[in-house]
């Protein structure tokens, strides 16, 4: 149900549009010859602890940038309140991190801001990023926000390696080298103390996220040939669990809880409990972690198994390799026509972002001030001279601004072996990833009812997986969902499908 709240709201963003709309259309052609430092507002939620006013990072990007920058550091779990009172009091910074919810969508949808999709081309680097970065956040086909990037294909299998090499396994392919690996690893006590306590995988509740691309039940079906959440099928957008490589794999967790090869208390088990089973050493493959994290998960096992070999392998099936594709970003950032006055502020503006991405600011923000955060190796790259310092002085300005992390134009990052094969596996993902065909399609009725449709068919799936409902009680779950409001979801997705391929 759409709260009073919401419809207020919606009501104030469609009287500020108007009101917005009549400021946006105004232009200063003198403006982009306009050499005074440019004012930068900036809102966005805090980062651990909020940097000081004037810090050496900010003073650096100002003269780089030729800018006055003004941050606004909103404590996190206080945004999204924030958020909707300052657009519907239409006081907005310059630039607005946010992130894609309904309020977002209604208040793009009520022309509060700017399209730039039509003035990235002028911009080499922002105009350098892969096009999918951008095509995920069009709404109504167009593009009015900027990125703060995260790689797409990030899954990757984190697994043990001294156990694999042990038992004589190999990473999975199909879903019988899926079985066979969990019911090894369950069954021949690979870490040699007499116990019946390892898995092949410790399961945790977000298994199934039915929003997530990066869910492991989506990874594992993706790679079986599923889509990814979303996908067609003879013209129709279908649901990935209407699939038979979506059903196989649920029918390979079924087998694999029925025998015990998989923890028993899964649907309960949250994220922290499943990384502490994996630290103990009682886990052989790491689920719901991404390809880079394979160094961080090496540390951690280290503490508890200081022999553990860790190694990091691509998702791969009888089709090669196949992994969803993740949305590409940690939020985005608006443009207000109430505060950007005209286009050619919000030329200067991009400019501004572009300029972030250039080596020389993409090396602040990643590797922080050399001397200080980071020196600089025989080979040419920066090795973290204090990370916590780091942490505390740069990582706010990395998380908010525009970055690449190891894969932009700064100083290379000196990586051990294991976090370059990750990074690869990331890279070479990039190629074979599948796109959530409906990511920027807009249904009626499952804003409306998506809660409660998703929450139907996560139950469902977790009591097939628990021998609750058979194949055929399944399959009733599945109609359930389907007249409860499903039929029309896809409805209106493959009319919007249809729409855009015209």
């Amino acid at each position: 149900m759409v709260s009073k709240r919401f419809i207020t709201l919606v009501s104030l963003l469609t009287t500020v549009s108007a009101l917005a709309g009549c400021a946006g259309e105004k232009s200063s052609p003198t403006a982009q010859q306009d050499n005074t430092p440019l004012q930068v507002t900036i809102a966005t939620p805090q980062i651990g602890e909020a940097p000081k006013k004037g810090s050496e990072v900010e003073q650096a990007i100002e003269k780089y940038t030729n800018s006055k920058i003004d941050f606004q550091w909103i404590p996190s779990a206080a945004f999204e309140d924030k958020k909707n009172i300052m657009i519907a009091s239409n006081e907005m910074p310059k630039a607005f991190k946010i992130t894609s919810n309904a309020t977002t969508l209604s208040a793009i949808q009520s022309g509060l801001f700017w399209e730039i999709g039509p003035l990235l081309k002028d911009y080499k680097n922002l105009s350098g990023a892969n096009a999918m970065y951008y095509d995920n956040l069009k709404v109504d086909g167009k593009l009015y926000s900027l990125p703060l990037y995260r790689d797409i294909g990030r899954a990757g299998i984190t697994y043990r390696k001294d156990w694999f090499d042990g038992l004589g396994l190999k990473t999975p392919v199909t879903l019988d080298d899926w079985y066979n690996l969990m019911k090894t690893i369950a069954e021949k006590d690979p870490d040699k103390n007499g116990q019946n306590d390892s898995y092949g995988m410790f399961l945790e509740k977000s298994y199934n996220d039915p929003v997530a691309s990066s869910s492991y039940l989506t990874r594992l079906a993706v790679s079986q040939g599923a889509p990814n959440k979303w996908g067609l099928e003879g013209g129709k957008v279908i649901a990935e669990f209407m699939t038979k490589p979506y059903l196989d794999s649920m029918k390979l967790l079924r087998r694999l809880y029925q025998e015990k090869l998989i923890n028993q208390d899964f649907s309960v088990v949250q994220a922290a409990d499943a990384d502490n089973k994996w630290n103990a050493g009682k886990v052989g493959i790491r689920i719901n972690t991404v390809a880079s994290a394979g160094a961080t998960s090496q540390d951690n096992l280290k503490k508890a198994v200081p022999n553990g070999v860790v190694d990091i392998a691509p998702y791969m099936g009888p089709s090669g390799n196949r992994v969803p594709a993740e949305p590409g970003n940690n939020g985005f950032f608006v443009f207000p026509k109430s505060s950007v006055k005209s286009e050619a502020e919000l030329k200067r503006l991009l400019g501004f972002f572009d300029k972030l991405m250039d080596p020389e600011m993409s090396t602040l923000l990643t590797r922080g001030i050399e001397g200080k955060h980071f020196t600089k190796t025989d080979d040419g790259k920066a090795q973290f001279k204090d990370l916590t310092l780091f942490n505390l002085e740069v990582k706010p300005y990395r998380d908010s601004l525009p970055s690449f992390e190891v894969t932009g134009t700064g100083l290379p990052l000196k990586l051990s072996d294991l976090q370059a094969k990750g990074w690869k596996v990331i890279a070479d993902n990039l190629k074979n990833v599948v796109p959530n065909v409906a990511l920027t399609m807009n249904s009626k009725t499952y804003s409306e009812k998506g809660g409660e449709l998703d929450t139907l068919i996560r139950d469902a799936q977790t009591k097939f997986i628990m021998g609750k409902i058979d194949e055929e009680g399944w399959q009733a779950e599945v109609e359930k969902w389907r007249k409860a409001g499903g039929d029309k979801v896809i409805e209106e997705y493959t009319a919007e499908y249809s729409k855009q391929k015209k």
